[in-house]
């Protein structure tokens, strides 16, 4: 079986190769997956504390602080992002 790049090099031709990820789209990954991370992590943080917070009011402060921490990593993998990009 010929490849492409046997039938542009037999014919006299170049192959060159292209990245196969650009800067946009690693950064696009980096936000992706810190974001897919946060929400991974808030779904038992935010579980538990709607739980304390049924069984003792005065647990809503750091209930929603605790539920809140996680999205900090998507804000800096945003920073990372824009310093570097």
């Amino acid at each position: 079986m010929i490849e492409f790049a046997d039938l542009a090099l037999q014919n006299g031709g170049t192959v060159e190769a292209a990245p196969t990820l650009n800067d946009a789209g690693a950064a696009a990954i980096a936000v992706g997956l810190a974001a897919l991370a946060a929400g991974y992590a808030e779904r038992g943080i935010g579980a538990a504390a709607v739980g304390a917070i049924a069984e003792d009011d005065d647990m809503f402060v750091p209930g929603l602080i605790m539920t809140v921490l996680p999205e900090t990593l998507v804000i800096l993998a945003l920073v990372v992002v824009f310093i570097v990009g």
